[in-house]
């Protein structure tokens, strides 16, 4: 187990694949909502983003049961995504299964119920040979690197690097909210007014916040989204702790916190984009890479959902959220045949697959996984 992933195209040789055991609801509080807002500028559809129903009652925070045939259709989907990578020659890791009936986890001055390891590209950044476990926006996330510590203990014991950023405390006043009260930026408005939040005794005002899948990894270059202070905060550690072995370049808000549903790059000098507009907000340097422009979702391609007892997390755009398996293979959930085929065209070898219900998990095949180990080294693609 030597890990080495420097980008998300080189053949892959070993990954992660997170585990929807035990998935039954969604811990709704001020951080879960403030997550799940799937932002671009100048597009407005509340078809693609319905807004949240309010929660009756105290509003502190809010169990959303999902219905017991999505959780297992999902289990079912996630573990063919495991057995398709091994049958391509893909070492597979999995992470420790959430126990049924997980009691609730507890922070300073708040509770909440545990998510299952599933959406593992969040909380954890691999660069290179080190393992970041990078700090949680929501409160229900807060542990969910432990269902992963075997594997990067693995690791850590053939040589890798195992860091964990500061760990923030996650009381209403650490969030900056600027971004999700700017309804100019925010697909459909924001999913529900975000109310004054409530001093508390363990505040240090606002805390770093990062996930992983906010940063584009290109060799020597990483791509960092920033849409607010926590984002920034985190950035600036993250200079610090790099200390000048990465070139690290910061867009200004591509999306509200995730960018792997808007850009992605399949190989050296190819992005799949959401939009040619993004070309815009990179560096200079990457402007000049084909960017592949996904078609519009179809909306027939979606299961159909009950708006009041069914909560959808993601824009339709999810499935752009694929993942390579080297310069030329990528996997694509098989009912958006329109990406196929636009993929197909491009010379790439296309690997459909099930997902149904990415939109109620937020999350796609790339968020799904954490590739551990890539043939690529430490290559400069940009200069």
């Amino acid at each position: 187990m030597q890990l080495n992933s420097h980008d998300d195209f080189t053949p892959l040789r070993e990954i992660i694949v997170g585990s929807a055991e035990n998935y039954l609801s969604h811990d709704r509080d001020v951080t879960f909502e403030l997550f799940h807002h799937d932002n671009l500028r100048g597009f407005r559809s509340d078809w693609a983003y319905p807004r949240l129903t309010a929660a009756e009652g105290d509003r502190t925070t809010h169990s959303w049961a999902i219905k017991r045939r999505y959780t297992e259709e999902l289990h079912e989907d996630v573990e063919d995504l495991a057995a398709t990578l091994a049958a391509l020659d893909v070492t597979v890791h999995r992470p420790l299964p959430l126990p049924p009936n997980a009691a609730p986890i507890a922070g300073l001055g708040w509770q909440a119920a545990p998510t299952p390891a599933l959406n593992i590209r969040d909380n954890t950044l691999i660069l290179g040979d080190e393992i970041i476990e990078t700090p949680p926006a929501i409160r229900s996330r807060y542990l969910e690197t432990r269902l992963l510590a075997p594997i990067f203990r693995r690791y850590y014991e053939s040589g890798a690097r195992w860091t964990t950023m500061p760990r923030p405390l996650l009381t209403d006043l650490s969030f900056d909210l600027s971004y999700a009260r700017d309804e100019a930026t925010t697909l459909g408005g924001p999913t529900e007014p975000i109310a004054d939040p409530q001093p508390g005794p363990y505040d240090v005002g606002f805390e770093m916040m990062l996930d992983g899948a906010q940063v584009l990894r290109l060799g020597k270059d990483l791509v960092v989204n920033v849409a607010h202070d926590n984002h920034r905060m985190a950035l600036d550690w993250l200079e610090r702790h790099l200390d000048r072995r990465y070139r690290i370049h910061s867009v200004h808000r591509m999306a509200d916190n995730h960018i792997d549903s808007m850009l992605l790059a399949l190989k050296p000098g190819v992005f799949l984009a959401r939009h040619d507009g993004i070309r815009d907000l990179l560096p200079e340097p990457l402007r000049s890479w084909k960017f592949i422009v996904a078609p519009e979702p179809d909306p027939g391609a979606f299961p159909t959902y009950d708006e009041h007892e069914d909560l959808v997390l993601t824009s339709p755009y999810i499935d752009l959220n694929v993942l390579s398996v080297s310069p030329d293979t990528v996997l694509v959930n098989e009912d958006c045949t329109g990406l196929i085929k636009t993929l197909d065209a491009e010379g790439f070898n296309t690997v459909p697959i099930r997902h149904r219900h990415r939109r109620l998990f937020g999350g796609g095949f790339h968020c799904f996984t954490l590739d551990t180990r890539r043939d690529g080294a430490f290559e400069d693609y940009v200069s």
